[in-house]
């Protein structure tokens, strides 16, 4: 008698999730406020609208610009608002916060793109390893569109998965 190998992954009706296909293919950069601060600590308003008037905002154009102070100054609110106003004809999206809150952002709005109705009823494996890091906020976001529709979600490879819920 002849043994048969039998893939029961391909068998087990299992959907695989890959978030890092979702992974921000935006250019993204940062505009850091403390080099237009006096000292490193105080925004003149006179220098400040000066200062952005005679930057050459071409570096920005087409690319997402993360708006950030990485000095412990408080800017006022305004500010931000100003330089938004001199990035929103260049820039093709400008985000508040470090580069990294801002790549959490951007990575959030693509996982939106992903159609939960696509998965109604389904076995769904969220990849939980790779190349690229991948921010929780975003198997959360994939788990809160998901959940109210799929048969099951697991977390890991299909070889090998951690039940994370269950239709019941």
């Amino acid at each position: 008698m002849e043994d048969v190998i039998i893939n029961k992954v391909a068998e087990s009706g299992l959907i695989t999730i890959d978030p890092a296909s979702y992974y921000p293919k935006a250019e993204l950069i940062t505009f850091d406020m403390k080099g237009f601060l006096f000292m490193e600590m105080i925004l003149k308003e006179k220098e400040f609208r000066q200062a952005l008037k005679d930057l050459d905002w071409n570096k920005y154009s087409g690319k997402v610009v993360a708006i950030t102070c990485s000095a412990d100054a408080i800017i006022p609110l305004w500010a931000y608002m100003l330089v938004a106003t001199y990035l929103e004809p260049v820039a093709d999206q400008i985000l508040f916060g470090t580069e990294a809150v801002a790549f959490e952002k951007l990575f959030l709005q693509q996982i939106k793109n992903i159609n939960a109705q696509d998965f109604t009823d389904k076995k769904v494996v969220i990849k939980g390893c790779g190349s690229k890091p991948i921010p929780a906020s975003v198997y959360v976001e994939i788990v809160n569109m998901l959940r109210p529709v799929v048969k099951s979600i697991m977390y890991g490879e299909p070889c090998s998965t951690v039940p994370v819920y269950k239709k019941k």
